[in-house]
């Protein structure tokens, strides 16, 4: 079978294509590619067809390293059905020469295949028979959480752990009241994001960045802000992404006050609920631990979203195509090391 491989760069023509492929991905939409910008990205659009029609498709990003080193990035892609042997070929065979002509270090890709599927066993076994090598830097979470939306509402509550649901009413009961938020809000929410970052210890970007991703898919209809309040007091919200009949859950943020009240319970609730109402049928809790264990730094944050009756998805993961082993290994395990060993130096001196 012969494949046509072109360039797109039409917003709604990129978007409009992908949409109809397996597995398609917010992060693999001409919005996100853009957003990149802001960190140093440049991104290319590459649809495959046969017959006329798309069968794959993959956002290509790339960073400039060095004067004439790159890397690339194909965030939650390429887009394909993965059992489809011939076409996985042409596209990995497309990816691994395009980052070659491009003096790329290595391309990344990570797609949503499942790994305990058979086709994402297949898929890891074709990966490490080409030379790809299963990546140190994991950018997205390898696992997550997913509900099936197309239930009814009672069937999904129903179907919710029996704490949880409690919760839920619990929270309805006590006066939590959840609200949609607009651009206005996002001060707010990032307020309580940057509470939620000092409590739970990890970093976040500055206010200007979330800004930017949160008005520009906001304004695309792509992202739906929620504000959970308890006598008008903002205490939790989150933010839901929506493309192609999916949710992802990206960002949630809490405050410590009203805990008490389980405020988060409700305002998941509303998020499934609205979720439901856009159309969607799969809604992705974003991010569950690496091994299902109470270890796992991520342990009670999987606890709380299996109560909602989601399902543990595990896959395949990142995985690197190095187009020169030594850069590639000099990139990935020398420089991290000496950019901490300044880092460290620069800590010293300062005190």
């Amino acid at each position: 079978m012969s494949f046509h491989v072109s360039h797109v760069d039409d917003p709604d023509a990129w978007n409009s294509a992908i949409e109809r492929l397996p597995l398609a991905h917010i992060l693999q939409s001409y919005q996100w590619g853009t957003l990149k910008r802001m960190t140093g990205w440049l991104h290319q659009n590459w649809l495959f067809k046969s017959g006329g029609d798309p069968v794959a498709a993959a956002m290509v990003l790339t960073r400039s390293v060095a004067r004439i080193l790159s890397v690339q990035y194909v965030p939650k892609g390429p887009l394909l059905d993965f059992s489809d042997l011939d076409l996985l070929d042409e596209v990995l065979g497309f990816l691994e020469d395009n980052a070659s002509k491009k003096r790329a270090i290595f391309v990344k890709i990570d797609p949503d295949v499942d790994a305990d599927s058979e086709t994402g066993r297949e898929v890891v076994s074709i990966l490490r028979k080409r030379g790809w090598l299963f990546s140190n830097d994991q950018i997205q979470f390898p696992n997550t959480l997913v509900l099936d939306l197309r239930p009814s509402e009672e069937e999904l509550l129903k179907n919710m752990k029996q704490k949880t649901r409690y919760n839920v009413r619990l929270a309805a009961r006590r006066g939590v009241e959840v609200r949609s938020g607009g651009v206005e809000d996002l001060r707010t929410f990032y307020r309580l994001y940057s509470e939620t970052s000092e409590r739970d210890g990890f970093v976040i970007r500055p206010y200007g960045y979330y800004e930017r991703v949160w008005k520009e898919l906001m304004s695309s209809d792509m992202a739906h802000l929620l504000l959970a309040e308890v006598d008008g007091e903002p205490v939790a919200g989150l933010i839901l992404f929506k493309f192609a009949g999916k949710a992802w859950y990206f960002y949630g943020a809490s405050s410590s006050r009203h805990r008490n009240l389980m405020p988060n319970y409700l305002l998941q609730w509303e998020a499934i609920k609205w979720a439901k109402s856009q159309g969607c049928t799969e809604y992705d809790f974003w991010g569950a631990p690496t091994e299902l264990s109470e270890k796992d730094p991520m342990w009670g944050v999987y606890r709380f979203k299996i109560g909602f009756g989601a399902k543990f998805v595990r896959h395949i993961g990142a995985w690197d195509f190095p187009t020169e082993r030594k850069t590639y290994w000099m990139y990935t395990r020398v420089m991290p090391k000496i950019l901490d060993l300044m880092r460290w130096s620069a800590r010293r001196f300062r005190r």
